[in-house]
């Protein structure tokens, strides 16, 4: 090797540069041939890929023949999901009973939700020793990416892997649906553990406990939580469980598994699409920028402050510098997303019992004020309004659960549609999902090698 070889860090940069020359696509071209960045217009609707009866979402309504905002509704299998939040009265939970729902096409009565929570519940083993060969071994503090890693290694302990039937997808999706909690929680211990010498602890998940009692059960070292608690954790997990099947890890799910791939490889690249700061991981830069907020702003009661925070947020001078307001719009929904709404109420609950008033009512605060600043600031085709990841992050900060598991619990939810897109894709598949790319490349002449 030549002592002046540049290293590897040096080779990339320096190619970094030409492949961003050689790469970029000139934004007039994309106008010229129609390409929908995206796949959405300008606004706002997406590229029609497909047609599903798992979910809808609904943002618009027709008014005198004219495309009008409203309300955002959220249907799952044909029942709003407002309908079906109010339903969880007492000491009842959602997440078991709504599965059912999105797996197999309707509400369970008694005896089959009985039978469905006890089969997740006796799903909820790992391996032999797979939690300390697989999960404890080189333990990572990006959560999502160790918990890919369990889910393509639990692919070798199935025989079989790559059977496409419904019987034996079925069984490996509510196999995942069941370990994925231990996945994420045991993942946190290990990294704790083994980097940050806290102290390992390893509590297994109860049969009789429901997804949400187990995943504080497991999470906190005294296994102690209060009603409110699991029952607000279960309602953030029946929200975050589907959403149509444009969302991008939805329609990764789909993508793959019209390619014909095994269920483990599927859910893998559904977790690799989810973490992405603008998919699973939005949630996150919302409690960092309400963070940074609360820094810059000493008093939270005053609105012109925290207005003006928000303008030079959105002037690209606060926090990140990138000119969002996380937290606030969506790419569906215009007037209100259904799921914040839902949400705000439990939060309000959970806020007074853990004392965190002051903290709500700057959430509510910015909620209110931030659609004034960016409609005042910003052209906009449709409303803008707080989104599920406005309150989710704060649920999860009140609920002591550390950064590092917010997206995971999206996943631990959002793995139920997965699994439902995947079933309802292997149903109906005839053909590779293959969508179109318009070369723009132009034509060289070869030279060989000597004469360039």
């Amino acid at each position: 090797m030549e002592e002046n070889m540049r290293t590897m860090e040096e080779y990339c940069r320096d190619y970094a540069a030409i492949c961003e020359k050689e790469d970029d696509i000139p934004e007039e071209l994309l106008e010229k041939f129609g390409v929908q960045r995206g796949l959405r217009d300008k606004q706002g609707n997406g590229v029609l890929a497909g047609l599903t009866n798992i979910s809808r979402i609904e943002a618009f309504q027709m008014v005198d023949g004219v495309k009008t905002p409203c309300d955002g509704k959220l249907w799952y299998r044909g029942y709003n999901v407002l309908d079906l939040v109010k339903g969880f009265t007492g000491k009842r939970y959602g997440f078991e009973e709504i599965a059912y729902l999105l797996l197999f096409g309707d509400l369970p009565n008694e005896g089959q939700l009985k039978e469905f929570t006890e089969i997740l519940a006796k799903g909820r083993t790992l391996p032999t020793n797979f939690t300390r060969d697989v999960i404890m071994k080189a333990p990572s503090a990006d959560l999502m990416n160790s918990m890919t890693r369990s889910v393509l290694t639990l692919a070798s302990y199935d025989d079989h892997t790559n059977e496409l039937t419904l019987e034996n997808v079925l069984r490996q999706c509510l196999g995942l649906i069941s370990v994925f909690p231990m996945l994420a929680v045991y993942g946190y211990q290990a990294h704790n553990h083994y980097n940050c010498n806290d102290s390992l602890y390893i509590h297994r998940p109860q049969e009789e406990l429901s997804t949400a009692e187990n995943i504080l059960l497991m999470l906190r070292p005294d296994k102690q939580y209060t009603p409110l608690e699991a029952k607000v954790l279960d309602i953030a997990l029946v929200l975050h469980m589907e959403h149509g099947g444009g969302n991008n890890s939805s329609f990764t799910t789909r993508v793959v598994t019209s390619a014909g791939s095994d269920t483990y490889s599927v859910i893998a690249a559904a977790l690799s699409s989810l973490k992405g700061p603008k998919h699973g991981g939005a949630n996150i830069k919302v409690v960092e920028m309400m963070s940074d907020l609360r820094e810059k702003v000493s008093d939270w009661s005053d609105e012109d402050a925290v207005r003006h925070y928000l303008e030079r947020l959105l002037g690209k001078e606060e926090f990140d510098r990138k000119g969002l307001i996380y937290g606030m719009g969506h790419a569906v929904y215009s007037l209100s997303d259904p799921r914040a709404q839902v949400f705000k109420s439990f939060v309000e609950q959970l806020a007074r019992e853990k004392g965190r008033e002051k903290d709500f009512a700057l959430y509510s605060m910015v909620e209110r004020l931030a659609p004034q600043v960016i409609s005042g600031k910003r052209h906009i085709y449709k409303g803008v309004s707080a989104n599920v990841d406005f309150y989710s992050g704060f649920v999860y900060s009140m609920l002591d659960i550390p950064l590092e598991l917010y997206t995971p619990i999206f996943a631990m939810a959002r793995i139920v549609g997965w699994s439902a897109h995947r079933v309802e894709e292997l149903v109906n598949m005839d053909k590779i999902i293959r969508p179109a790319y318009k070369s723009i490349m132009k034509e060289k002449e070869y030279v060989a090698l000597e004469e360039r």
